[in-house]
């Protein structure tokens, strides 16, 4: 009688396979950071606004469609990456294990590319055409505007240290002031990991409940760049927020259940 055996390959696993796609955007982000860094030194600002940053301008006549996509994806400066990186990968680590994998990915790349669209709206309204724009933090926002619906009443820490000195650093608008200012945002954010309380206090860590997380960030923010030239993108914040909220509501419609399972035990 004939045998018959069946012989199972072992699956090719690859170094990355393991990590969770949060993990995975944070380090997509930051190859493009340097790929980014390269481009600059090799074929100029100008280059790199044109084919990556998503300039109203350059899309309202049709031209580099793409940058809705790429923008995303590369950031500004080191703080810039830093800042969105580490909000991240908090937010986007706790979400991931909410939702799963898919729901994050599709929640993500829409968030970024509505954000960037009210950007480009944004620069049409207010005359701001030619600014071009940079950063993860629209789809950020995003992946907050569904937290924000979910578990409404968990606890999470608004950071102001980072946007005071952003502010300081806007008004005084000196090169080394800069540097050092961007040298001590890092610092602040560093630490709220200390096990001293008195350290912890230089963040200016201020407690608050999900579903008032993303408006603090937005509303105060909004005010005083009507006052101080702020480079925050406060538009693409709204526009992934909104894209958040309705896929929020979204799925706690359709799984009233698990969502309010959800919502009783992040309390």
């Amino acid at each position: 009688m004939a045998e018959h055996y069946i012989i199972h390959k072992k699956k090719r696993k690859f170094p990355f396979d393991n990590f969770s796609l949060t993990l995975k955007i944070i380090i997509l982000n930051i190859i493009f950071f340097f790929l980014s860094l390269l481009l600059i030194n090799f074929k100029g600002d100008q280059f790199f606004s044109n084919y990556f940053a998503i300039t109203p301008s350059l899309i309202l006549s049709g031209k580099s469609l793409w940058t809705f996509l790429t923008s995303m994806f590369v950031h500004a400066g080191f703080f810039h990456l830093f800042a969105n990186m580490f909000s991240l990968f908090f937010i986007g680590s706790f979400l991931e294990k909410i939702i799963g994998k898919k729901r994050f990915f599709w929640v993500y790349i829409l968030s970024g590319l509505v954000g960037g669209a009210f950007f480009v709206i944004s620069g049409l309204i207010f005359k701001d055409l030619t600014i071009p724009a940079v950063g993860a933090s629209g789809a950020i926002f995003g992946l907050l505007g569904v937290l924000a619906v979910l578990v409404p009443y968990s606890k999470i820490y608004l950071i102001l240290g980072p946007f005071i000195l952003m502010i300081l650093d806007v008004i005084v608008n000196i090169p080394l002031v800069t540097n050092i200012i961007s040298i001590l945002m890092i610092i602040v954010i560093l630490s709220l990991f200390s096990f001293n309380p008195s350290i912890r206090r230089l963040a200016v860590p201020v407690e608050l409940p999900m579903w008032a997380l993303p408006f603090v960030a937005i509303i105060p923010l909004s005010i005083i760049s009507f006052f101080i030239d702020l480079p925050i993108g406060n538009s693409a914040h709204l526009g992934g927020l909104v894209v958040g909220l309705i896929y929020g509501f979204y799925l706690k419609r359709k799984f009233p259940k698990k969502t309010n399972y959800i919502k009783r035990v992040f309390r």
